[in-house]
């Protein structure tokens, strides 16, 4: 399998330089290409090669960025132009181009980013500008959240994520999320469904600091379509794997009537890369339906002895009165880039509407 950082080849690049020497006056291929695949490049990272490209294209650029922006916009239509489709992952260092290089120019920036953002996404880019500018970035993103384009609609609520993952962490927002629901409402009954699950993501980062908002918010939207019932289930993901009470209620979600019989961890010992197993058998005793959530917990042995819960969606589903089933579920311990195992004891749950029910333990090894 290659690895993301090969999408960073010299194919790649004397095919970028072809395509750029007519755009940039100043741009020499020969050149470009002999800066970019130094002896230390084979060795670079993703994220590394991708700085590193920004870098040396900059080069070649003129230094002040109200300058060197008509410059960059011309290259995405002379790139398109000639075949590159949108949304290459390869050219995300046209953003950080921007986050580098224009973060002192907020006027020139944003019709850039908002013109990029259709060729590749621009959602880690703008969280440099959410740092430095705060409220005054918020508007240029509540102005987006009203593009004709769903990409820059959807950037407006996905670069606005007050915990977006491999992004800037947005502190403000994180203790204030107030600044950022005004989009967030303009986008809640968005066409796109992609942009709609970036709302549900937005919802999902502001209930991990602020549950409240998120609740009133699912208060407020509840029954509006379908479309903003799914957005708030999704923004409230995290609060129903935490077993958050409010929001438990909210769904009508109790486990006072739900059994939990013969939880049994059927591979006591896990080899490394190999799957656990666990059965039980799960009974609605109330004279009515109800819906049940079915979840389960892996206590992760950690470097320093202690145990971290992950919880994971099994289903969700009516059980009519009475109802019993049989439920077996599988889970792999294959080695992954985010999670690191330790061989040792481990323990499985199973949660029933939010309300861990049993428990037991297994050995990796």
């Amino acid at each position: 399998m290659s690895l993301i950082k090969d999408i960073y080849t010299p194919a790649f690049y004397n095919r970028f330089a072809d395509v750029v020497t007519p755009v940039i006056p100043s741009f020499e291929k020969d050149t470009f290409v002999t800066m970019i695949l130094t002896d230390s490049f084979t060795n670079m990272e993703w994220k590394e090669r991708m700085l590193h490209t920004t870098k040396v294209f900059h080069h070649f650029l003129p230094a002040a960025f109200p300058e060197a922006a008509p410059l960059l916009l011309k290259t995405v239509d002379a790139l398109l132009e000639q075949g590159w489709g949108e949304d290459g992952l390869a050219f995300v260092f046209l953003p950080e181009y921007v986050a580098l290089y224009g973060l002192d120019d907020l006027a020139v920036a944003i019709p850039v980013l908002e013109r990029l953002t259709q060729f590749v996404s621009c959602e880690f880019a703008v969280r440099p500008f959410l740092l430095k500018y705060g409220n005054d970035m918020i508007r240029e993103m509540t102005k987006w959240s009203l593009h004709p384009n769903h990409k820059v609609r959807r950037l407006a609520s996905e670069g606005s994520r007050p915990r977006l993952p491999w992004g800037l962490a947005i502190p403000a927002l994180k203790k204030d999320p107030l600044p950022i629901l005004p989009l967030l409402e303009n986008l809640k009954n968005d066409p796109s469904e992609w942009v709609r699950r970036s709302v549900a993501n937005n919802l999902n980062d502001i209930a991990k600091d602020n549950p409240a908002v998120v609740l009133e918010i699912a208060h407020k939207w509840k029954g509006h379509s379908k479309e903003t019932d799914a957005i708030i289930k999704h923004g409230c993901r995290t609060l129903l794997k935490q077993g958050h009470t409010e929001v438990l209620s909210y769904y009508g979600l109790q486990s006072s009537f739900i059994a939990v019989k013969g939880f049994e961890i059927r591979t006591t010992e896990v080899k490394m890369g190999d799957t656990l197993e666990f059965a039980m058998v799960v009974t609605n005793t109330h004279t009515q339906s109800q819906i049940v959530r079915l979840e389960y917990g892996i206590y992760y042995l950690k470097a320093n002895g202690s145990l971290n819960r992950k919880v994971f969606k099994i289903s969700e589903r009516e059980y009519k009165a009475g109802e019993s089933a049989t439920v077996v579920k599988r889970h792999s311990f294959r080695p992954i880039t985010t999670r690191v195992f330790y061989a040792g004891v481990h323990q499985a749950s199973v949660i029933i509407n939010g309300v861990e029910m049993a428990i037991s333990s297994f050995t990796l090894i």
